[in-house]
């Protein structure tokens, strides 16, 4: 069993069990979120695909760690004035575990 969730701008493919990087979002470690916005089920019945959302469909995960992605350089280069900067970035995320699909 699948279901195919939106968060944050993007679409994710999650089954039960797996473990997701979604962006950083003000909870603890074993908290437990619920995603809503269900676009598509598959299941042992067949395929349900939402206009836009699956009515009822639920799926839950249990937030594991708040973790960095890698850093990312960003450079600026002024020609002719030997002026040039360079810093750094790392973005945060929430790592989730997705416990159940329902719906």
């Amino acid at each position: 069993m699948y279901a195919i969730i939106a968060d944050g701008g993007r679409q994710y493919k999650v089954e039960e069990g797996q473990e997701l990087e979604i962006d950083l979002r003000d909870v603890n470690a074993g908290d437990e979120i619920t995603f809503d916005r269900v676009l598509t089920i598959s299941s042992d019945e067949g395929v349900k695909v939402g206009q836009p959302v699956v009515e009822g469909a639920l799926v839950t995960a249990e937030v594991i760690a708040e973790i960095k992605g890698e850093k990312i350089y960003v450079q600026k280069f002024r020609r002719r004035k030997n002026s040039k900067r360079r810093t750094g970035h790392r973005q945060r995320y929430t790592k989730v575990r997705v416990s159940s699909i329902t719906g």
